[in-house]
């Protein structure tokens, strides 16, 4: 079956009127798209910032529009060309209302598009000098003879392709040399833990305060074929859970990973060197420059001296080694 996609141009400010006029018109069945919306959804959940790929955020950008479908058949386009229409109609009858250019763009979709025309914005993409991230899917060539990540990026929790999650990535290769008990705090796909252990960890614990992200990083580490022997995903909030903390600190861990906001990290920093045996390295990421010197000021307040820093775009990510004691 073959479908037409409309895409109805507006403003953010007429986002709801555009949307009331289409349902007036009789379409009650779309999507919106705006990235006012989006931005005010993370700030609402800024502890999700570190998941949100730098894909999104690019194709969210200066988006204000509706879509929606029909059935592509008799009569289709010329539903369509009266729907541009009265639109602009509508427009000229509410001179005050801002509500974009209300121009109709139109689309041929197939059935099958439904649900996988999002896989082609995914690619493989070349981490540092040894791994390279792979979504599921798809079987590249491998000259370098990189390390692959296979992931199944079909949620907003982290692919690799964020700047962060990239820096965390080229840290691992750095610090990774084989049998390393590794602690990711924030873990979303797993994408960390997983390539911690493709390059030799022992083991590695995974926790998230979502449900949803544990099990989708169970599932991503069994495509790499990384079982519960390997890999432990749970859930829970480290920052808010004192019982958590003390379980997690039982353990002594050669490196701790918190790919999270720096208004996450800042709490949560003080803790880390509980779970961090002597020389021990914590690699924090997902801080914007701006934040970077209070940051820093908090790792060495915990007790840790600062190692390493990495920058990409307005994004910092530290690596800081636990002092003896």
């Amino acid at each position: 079956m073959q479908w037409l996609e409309l895409t109805v141009k507006t403003s953010s400010a007429g986002m709801e009127q555009t949307a009331a006029l289409l349902t007036a018109l009789g379409y009650d069945s779309f999507i919106m798209d705006d990235e006012a919306e989006f931005h005010e959804f993370l700030e609402g959940n800024r502890q999700y910032w570190g998941y949100v790929d730098e894909s999104l955020s690019q194709q969210m950008r200066g988006l204000s529009q509706i879509r929606l479908y029909l059935e592509d058949g008799p009569g289709a386009r010329e539903e369509v060309t009266g729907l541009q229409e009265r639109l602009l109609q509508a427009k000229q009858s509410l001179p005050d209302a801002d509500l974009g250019p209300l121009t109709v763009a139109i689309a041929p979709m197939q059935d099958e598009d439904w649900e996988n025309n999002w896989k082609q914005y995914y690619q493989p993409i070349p981490i540092g000098k040894r791994l390279l991230i792979v979504p599921e899917w798809l079987h590249p060539e491998n000259k370098e003879r990189r390390i692959p990540i296979l992931l199944d990026p079909g949620m907003i929790f982290g692919t690799g392709a964020h700047a962060s999650t990239q820096m965390c990535l080229a840290a691992l290769e750095t610090m990774i040399s084989g049998g390393e008990e590794v602690l990711d705090l924030g873990s979303g796909s797993g994408i960390l833990s997983i390539a911690a252990l493709r390059l030799g960890a022992a083991h590695a614990i995974g926790v998230d305060i979502d449900a949803k992200a544990e099990d989708i990083a169970r599932e991503n580490a069994a495509l790499n074929d990384l079982g519960a022997d390997r890999f432990t995903a749970c859930t829970g909030d480290v920052l808010g859970d004192a019982a958590m903390r003390h379980k997690l600190g039982q353990a002594c861990y050669d490196v701790v990973l918190a790919n999270i906001v720096a208004d996450v990290i800042l709490p949560l920093t003080p803790s880390v060197p509980n779970f961090l045996r002597p020389g021990g390295v914590f690699v924090c990421s997902g801080v914007l420059d701006k934040r970077l010197p209070e940051v820093a000021r908090a790792i060495e307040k915990a007790g840790m001296t600062i190692t390493a820093r990495y920058q990409k775009q307005d994004w910092c990510c530290l690596s800081a080694q636990r002092n003896e004691q």
